[in-house]
């Protein structure tokens, strides 16, 4: 049977003329992009610049929204009711998706960003806050998360569609979840080790954890981050092992425009 996976990078992440990422390098290499909506990166120029070169790259398009922390770049968890995550939420994928109809193009996904996913991971009502928030933009879109998180089951409980997302450059803890950035290691450096870690994900449904264990780990879709100083290295040598193992990188969903 043919192995198939979604190859996703947190592109958009500029403000102003403060320029992070590699997103003209990356986007080819990709089949979906998660474009920051303006909170923790990004900013309208920087977003209606991304999607337009998306469109044309043919990409699945993601809002990615998170907290209003630019200092921090998203990654400070804050405390927030339901009701305002649910607002957050609204409020950045429905400023994405004008630029995203504007170019005549489809929405894929909802991806949380930082702080606003991991928090979301163990927070069923912050989690059911976000897919309701989902739910009432577009029923259709695909929340993306962690596998057998709160988020996975926030996504169930409100019926709307789920994408199980891995990360290459990141260690895993038993339970699932990331070891936070944090902590000394969090991060894969090394291009071998994450190699090994994707092939595992994608190949055989595994990680191995920060303590050693081997958990089960379903992968839809696979993630590089783009502020990795070695996204783009991480990103073309993880295609060129998939594709010798007979892997098909694709989006999601089949690229929708207007003229399509």
């Amino acid at each position: 049977m043919m192995i198939s996976i979604d190859l996703n990078s947190d592109l958009g992440e500029s403000f102003g003329t403060w320029q992070i990422g590699m997103d003209e390098a990356i986007m080819p290499l990709v089949s979906s992009v998660n474009i920051a909506t303006g909170w923790h990166a990004g900013d309208p120029m920087i977003m209606a610049k991304t999607v337009k070169a998306a469109g044309l790259q043919k990409l699945g398009i993601g809002a990615h929204p998170g907290f209003p922390d630019l200092m921090g770049f998203g990654r400070r968890n804050m405390a927030v009711t339901p009701e305002e995550a649910k607002a957050y939420v609204m409020y950045q994928v429905g400023a994405l998706n004008a630029f995203v109809r504007a170019e005549g193009l489809t929405l894929q996904h909802v991806k949380p960003h930082g702080a606003l996913y991991n928090m979301a991971a163990k927070d069923l009502k912050l989690a059911l806050a976000i897919a309701e928030a989902v739910a009432l933009i577009d029923s259709d879109l695909i929340l993306m998360g962690l596998e057998s998180s709160q988020m996975e089951v926030a996504a169930k409980t409100l019926g709307i569609p789920f994408a199980s997302e891995v990360f290459a450059d990141r260690r895993y803890q038993e339970d699932g979840n990331l070891v936070p950035r944090s902590q000394l290691g969090a991060v894969i450096e090394s291009e071998e080790e994450a190699l090994k870690q994707v092939l595992q994900m994608v190949l055989k449904g595994q990680a191995v954890t920060d303590t050693g264990k081997v958990i089960a780990l379903k992968a839809d879709s696979l993630c590089v981050h783009g502020d990795n100083p070695h996204a783009l290295k991480f990103i073309e040598a993880i295609r060129a092992a998939l594709g010798k193992e007979g892997a098909l990188i694709k989006a999601l969903r089949p690229f929708e425009s207007a003229g399509e």
